[in-house]
């Protein structure tokens, strides 16, 4: 076992890298993708499309049985484990340490042996637990059921990981994992005073996993929480995902979720992604060794006990709240709050909206701040055009597709965040995350604020995006990139997935990349996770603050970036002409869908209200052509074939 001080020695290397967005669908090919002027949709009704979750949660009773199960398969198997459970919003419902379990886990070294950022860390067991029941709740949906397996497929430099496919594009959701994290200012925290003690969404100690081991609950075939299991000590990914794998964490989550397992119509396994099924479970009930009948009190106290864990759960077992009530901090919106009757809100417990839609906190910066008025506009026409589109990861087929849409001013704050009913919970932080980077790189203060921010390794990102593209002024406001193009230059190949090419400017190099180093993603907020790891460590008693990264404060106690950057697509910028105004972020379906809800969100509700809408085509990222041989242009979004239910209309984001 590593000493404390190494266990938080990469956070002193902290950063090389990437941020900006890419996606599954993005790539950096070589011609230019159209941008969108299309016809404006009529202004919301008030009629209902979608059907929200029925009320369903889990009794104290029923964690006790997943624990159970999970404990006796963990016997079977000779693998002394720890067992998290948590509710749909993270709430850890319940902690279970068997008696000879590994005290840590190890994130995955560097390919060169050279750690940073959090490659090669060493933390708490629990922390990695938590983490894989909060990815396999977060993830998953109604429509939807994804593991920690899933993750690994869709997070890593090439789509579908495997020898085979190095060439390919990244993985869709490459850069997830640096979400839902401990430092965010969106993520509610356990204990906090003057909190409910129940309020979610929940951060996560590490992000979201991609390490197998965490899969989703369901209970009467509604998303109810999830199951992490951390016993092998390794905490890492899954580069290969052509053969089988014998993964006992796997085996030990899927025994504890019997009787609570997803549905096998949504599993991840019926659902694909540009042409590939994605994968849920190596592991299957004929290989599970027990037979799941030991009660939780035989099991509590003999072959281990709850244990409480710093910032997240007591030694108890708690039963988890029903999703979309007040008490969860997700729930139906008010007609005063939102003008859609299927609009879902986050909430604090008390009846008070978290995000109210308001006007633009930057006068002091912004000569022509967002309205009130003008914020609504968006947000209700990227709902609409939601509620329209055809989904990519829901099943049935010809689903309606589920995201979480947040809008930003330039500073970063938030001026409202609105979702479907079955979204699933990662697209809220995460749609958040897409547009503030959105902003933020789109802002003339982008290469001043980076190149202020404590860290050396953050700083130096700077100058390699400005050389990379030839353009001494590129991040000082000149170029609109939306999270498409940002992840075109954050990527450890540029274009994406082409070996034997440089890396973008905002990535790590090939030789020092995985999934625990991206690049300036990573570097920007590796203290926090640091900090945070400390503390639930018991190392330190000061746990890291509601705010990611150590850049300049815009506001009294808040800078741009409050909950990290998103590196994937799904986002564009609001400008009114030629002023950036802010921002929309859209996360929770396939990429192409996010990238069109925003972009025909923002379109829609400019031409609703008038004076704002999309960044003028002439300073669109897609006009900027890197010279890498035959020059390659950036991408702005992309629109999915076939996008909506109602029309057979295709390029619908085909404009000017």
């Amino acid at each position: 076992m590593r000493s404390k001080t190494h266990l938080f020695r990469s956070a002193a290397f902290a950063a090389m890298g990437a941020l900006l967005l890419t996606s599954c669908g993005g790539g950096g090919g070589g011609g230019s993708t159209p941008t969108p002027t299309p016809t404006p949709t009529p202004t919301p009704t008030p009629t209902t499309v979608y059907t929200p979750p029925a009320a369903e949660a889990l009794t104290t009773a029923d964690v006790e049985r997943v624990l159970a199960q999970a404990i006796s398969e963990a016997q079977a198997r000779s693998l002394p484990s720890v067992i998290a459970v948590t509710d749909r919003v993270g709430n850890v419902l319940g902690v279970f340490r068997m008696t000879g379990a590994r005290a840590t886990a190890t994130t995955a070294p560097a390919p060169n042996g050279v750690n940073i950022d959090a490659q090669n860390v060493t933390f708490p067991a629990e922390g990695g637990a938590i983490a894989k029941a909060v990815t396999g709740a977060y993830l998953s949906s109604g429509g939807n059921a994804f593991s920690t397996r899933t993750a690994s497929q869709i997070v890593q430099e090439h789509f579908p990981p495997a020898p085979t496919t190095v060439g390919l594009e990244s993985g869709p959701l490459f850069g997830v994992q640096f979400s839902q994290l401990p430092c965010s200012d969106l993520s509610a925290r356990f204990g906090a005073p003057g909190a409910a003690a129940l309020i979610g969404p929940k951060r996560s100690p590490l992000g979201l996993a991609a390490d197998p081991g965490g899969l989703p609950l369901y209970k009467n075939g509604v998303l109810v929480g999830g199951i992490g299991v951390m016993g092998d000590g390794v905490y890492g990914s899954d580069p290969n995902i052509l053969d089988i794998d014998n993964d006992s964490e796997e085996f030990i989550a899927l025994a504890g979720t019997r009787g609570f397992e997803a549905p096998g119509a949504i599993t991840a396994d019926k659902i694909t992604v540009d042409g590939t099924s994605l994968r849920f479970s190596d592991a299957t009930f004929a290989g599970v060794m027990s037979s799941g009948s030991a009660s939780f009190a035989s099991l509590n106290g003999t072959a281990g006990n709850l244990v409480a864990v710093i910032g997240y759960a007591n030694a108890a077992v708690t039963a988890g709240i029903a999703y979309g009530s007040e008490a969860s901090g997700i729930r139906a919106s008010t007609p005063a709050e939102f003008s859609n009757r299927d609009a879902f809100v986050l909430t604090n417990g008390s009846g008070t909206n978290r995000y109210p839609l308001r006007a633009g906190t930057d006068g002091a910066t912004n000569s022509a701040p967002l309205t009130q008025a003008e914020a609504r506009a968006v947000l209700e026409e990227a709902f609409t055009v939601m509620s329209r589109a055809r989904a990519q990861i829901r099943r049935p087929l010809d689903s309606r597709a589920q995201v979480t849409i947040s809008i930003v001013d330039t500073h970063g704050s938030v001026l409202g965040i609105v979702r479907s009913p079955d979204a699933p919970i990662f697209g809220t932080d995460v749609s958040l995350q897409k547009a503030r980077t959105a902003a933020f790189f789109s802002g003339a203060q982008a290469g001043g604020e980076l190149g202020a921010d404590a860290s050396a390794d953050v700083r130096q990102f700077v100058p390699a995006t400005r050389t990379f593209l030839n353009n001494p002024a590129a991040l000082t406001g000149t170029i609109a990139f939306s999270d498409r193009a940002n992840g075109n230059l954050s990527r450890p190949y540029f274009p994406d997935g082409e070996v034997g090419r440089p890396q973008g400017p905002l990535s790590r190099p090939i030789a020092q990349f995985n999934p625990f180093s991206t690049g300036l993603q990573s570097a920007l907020i590796i203290g926090n996770l640091g900090a945070h790891l400390g503390f639930v460590s018991g190392a330190s008693p000061t746990d890291t603050p509601p705010r990611c990264t150590t850049l300049p404060d815009v506001a009294a106690g808040q800078n741009r970036l409050q909950n990290g950057i998103q590196i994937f697509p799904g986002s564009v910028p609001i400008y009114r002409g030629n002023q950036l105004v802010g921002a929309i972020g859209v996360s929770g379906d396939g990429i192409d869908q996010d990238d069109m809800i925003s972009f025909l969100g923002a379109h829609n509700g400019g031409a609703r209200v008038g004076g704002i809408g999309n960044a003028p085509a002439a300073i669109r990222a897609d006009t900027v052509v890197v010279n890498v041989g035959a020059g390659v242009r950036l991408r702005y979004i992309s629109c999915p074939f076939a996008p909506f239910l109602d029309t057979a209309n295709q390029n619908v984001c085909n404009g000017l």
